[in-house]
């Protein structure tokens, strides 16, 4: 029945839905786990990685957590390329606030501008949905630390705790379950690290196969921390988690 509504990402079916978002959200739903926990001191997004090789350099850049301004981070999950074209719009986004008011843009206000983008591509036919979903992780002097999850209908919502891709049910139940409103950033740290070896399909972590970030405030000032293979390492030593695992490779993370 849906090949008969799902050739224009206009077109509703009778019930109301459009596929075409649907089938963006099915992409994602397919792509490597990540996750956000937010808490007093900070905000901790981890994430699994899909693409891994030997040949890879260890200092590569981020596959799937970057920053977009000094206040602002996210972890994706979804295609690649469709996260690369939406990331670099939002920093330029950001930028031109910077230029404009001399201070860093507002958390909501950054996520709701990208989300207004995505909705359009819902809306006008001749595109397609952005087939991948963010979660935000930011700070500002309004509202203190916030973690936002958006999704290619352009719709978004602020959390304690979520999570994205594949097993996120899974990951839900356990975040709903586990999740305290006093938990300090080492606390989340390790409650996503019991997420994540629930919930990926490797029966055991590396730093291969995880990336983990954080932002804080250390003396007044916002701090950005992506850690490095060792300091995953350590991280899940300390959890009493990790051994070997196989490398794959996949066109969407």
């Amino acid at each position: 029945m849906a090949r008969r509504y799902d050739s224009r990402t206009t077109i509703f079916s009778p019930e109301g839905r459009l596929y075409q978002v649907e089938y963006a959200m099915e992409a994602i739903s397919q792509a490597g786990i990540a996750l956000g926990i937010l808490t007093k001191d900070g905000i901790v997004i981890a994430a699994e990685k899909k693409v891994t090789s030997k040949l890879l350099e260890n200092d590569a850049s981020s596959e799937k957590i970057y920053k977009l301004n000094d206040n602002i981070i996210c972890g994706v999950a979804g295609i690649t390329a469709d996260a690369n074209i939406l990331i670099n719009w939002t920093r330029a986004s950001a930028q031109r606030y910077l230029f404009a008011y001399n201070e860093e843009i507002p958390v909501e206000q950054l996520v709701q501008t990208l989300c207004d983008l995505k909705q359009g591509y819902t809306q006008y036919g001749g595109l397609r949905p952005f087939g991948v979903s963010f979660i935000f992780a930011g700070y500002d002097e309004h509202h203190g630390f916030q973690l936002y999850h958006s999704d290619p209908s352009g719709n978004y919502g602020g959390w304690k705790a979520t999570c994205i891709g594949a097993n996120n049910a899974t990951a839900q139940s356990i975040l709903k379950q586990d999740y305290k409103e006093e938990m300090t950033l080492e606390e989340a740290k390790a409650l996503a690290i019991k997420v994540l070896s629930k919930t990926m399909d490797s029966t055991t972590l590396t730093s291969e196969k995880l990336e983990f970030a954080t932002i804080r405030l250390v003396q007044d000032a916002i701090k950005y921390d992506q850690f490095k293979p060792e300091e995953i390492d350590a991280l899940l030593k300390e959890q009493n988690v990790g051994a070997t695992t196989t490398t794959t490779t996949t066109a969407t993370q």
